[in-house]
């Protein structure tokens, strides 16, 4: 059974849904936050985006090989509208997620996938159109060599902390964390970015030298814009 998402968390998803991870990078900046961008993770399903409080999964290498290690169930324990995030150390060596996952995490709602190791059965998660991203790719199993260690578990990225509950954007241009506390305030700067961003670029495609635009709408601090610029 899938729990709804609160209204709240849904109007947050739908504005966030709507930048890009370069926006939101930006506004991170403008508040000096740590980075949280989790390195090395590609989009698989191009195109596509995550967006959702993430859901934190930790895998570590099985440590006695004399019996069998099947894959690992949690998948029925995700809530509905999340971002699954898992950590297997970024390994190269086996996967942690096939289409039988993107399957099951598709009809349950769940949000996109970020894995920081890899993932297989990628022509099948892209034709299902779930939004998929990975350190790496590679079609050997995990049963046997990578048991679950826990879920809901503070795991590190690469050295990017993500907290369950945080809030995990991956795109075409990577995957980044935003801490819970501040997510409002990130998409609220987010959004100034692109309205900047946006009011540069009509005025330069329309005449304008692009440094001149730049100058008049702010792009210093783009952040800054609150909807009620002079656009004439």
């Amino acid at each position: 059974m899938t729990t709804a998402a609160p209204v709240g968390t849904e109007a947050l998803r739908e504005r966030m849904a709507g930048l890009d991870t370069a926006a939101l990078s930006d506004a991170m900046d403008s508040l000096r936050t740590p980075p949280g961008v989790l390195p090395g993770i590609a989009a698989r399903t191009p195109g596509s985006i995550a967006c959702g409080p993430a859901f934190t999964v930790r895998y570590r290498a099985v440590d006695d090989d004399t019996g069998f290690r099947n894959a690992a169930d949690y998948i029925d324990d995700v809530p509905s509208g999340s971002v699954v995030v898992v950590d297997n150390g970024g390994s190269l060596m086996c996967t942690n997620w096939g289409s039988l996952l993107s399957s099951v995490a598709l009809h349950r709602g769940v949000r996109g996938t970020v894995v920081h190791g890899s993932v297989r059965d990628v022509k099948e998660s892209r034709t299902a159109g779930y939004p998929l991203f990975s350190t790496g790719v590679t079609m050997v199993s995990g049963k046997n060599r990578v048991v679950l260690d826990r879920t809901g578990a503070e795991v590190d990225i690469a050295g990017t902390p993500v907290r369950p509950g945080d809030w995990i954007l991956a795109d075409d241009n990577g995957a980044l964390r935003i801490p819970a506390d501040l997510v409002e305030e990130v998409v609220r700067r987010a959004e100034a970015v692109e309205r900047t961003e946006s009011r540069i670029r009509a005025a330069a495609l329309g005449g304008d030298r692009l440094d001149e635009a730049r100058a008049r709408f702010g792009y210093a601090r783009p952040w800054e814009d609150k909807g009620d610029h002079d656009d004439h």
